[in-house]
């Protein structure tokens, strides 16, 4: 899908260098996944210490009976 963005090209031309990609589109694509990632992770880091879990729960067993 064609797009226009007004991306500040001094990020941009830096991020090529980092990234080692050979085109923009390859950059801010792997920027956007990287971004979308981290999100995500942030998200599952805030559950951290929100879930219960029951003293009696073994997770070896669990992975043995599989």
């Amino acid at each position: 899908m064609p797009t226009n963005l007004a991306i500040d090209e001094k990020l941009l031309n830096e991020a090529l260098k980092v990234s080692g990609h050979k085109t923009k589109k390859n950059t801010v694509n792997e920027a956007l996944k990287e971004f979308i990632q981290r999100r995500k992770q942030r998200d599952i880091i805030s559950l951290f210490g929100k879930v219960e879990m029951k003293p009696s729960y073994d997770y070896k067993r669990d992975r043995r009976d599989r």
